[in-house]
């Protein structure tokens, strides 16, 4: 059975540490990437006894295009454009084959984004 603890699995807030263990993460790494979401208002935190984050609207109410970006658009594909060497009449080629490909295939996967959302990834509710 999954032990991983989703905030939309919950009625409260999680704590930092609660969420990190779960994901394998370090308490303050997962601030700072969930300080995204909260600036683009898909959570929202509270300090203190009792605090905790918490999702800020419904689940089916949020794209995954919605956190790519509230996450700073991180590149999508480990291969791409190459600058190390800009006077390399190889790399420009290169560069150039690829551009139109990585772009087309980019253009796709944002296109999905939009259209799932993160009700449609998480299980129903775990008995309590």
């Amino acid at each position: 059975m999954c032990k991983c603890n989703h905030m939309g699995q919950f009625d409260g807030p999680l704590t930092s540490e609660t969420l990190a263990r779960s994901m394998g993460a370090n308490p303050a790494v997962f601030r700072r990437t969930m300080a995204g979401l909260r600036e683009a208002g898909l959570v929202k935190s509270a300090k203190g006894h009792g605090g905790g984050w918490q999702l800020a609207r419904p689940l089916d109410g949020i794209p995954l295009l919605a956190v790519y970006e509230a996450l700073g658009r991180p590149a999508l594909f480990a291969i791409g454009n190459r600058s190390e060497h800009p006077d390399c009449k190889a790399q420009k080629r290169v560069n150039t084959a690829l551009s139109g490909t990585m772009g087309k295939a980019e253009s796709l996967f944002l296109s999905q984004f939009a259209q799932v959302t993160l009700g449609q990834l998480l299980p129903e509710r775990p008995q309590r």
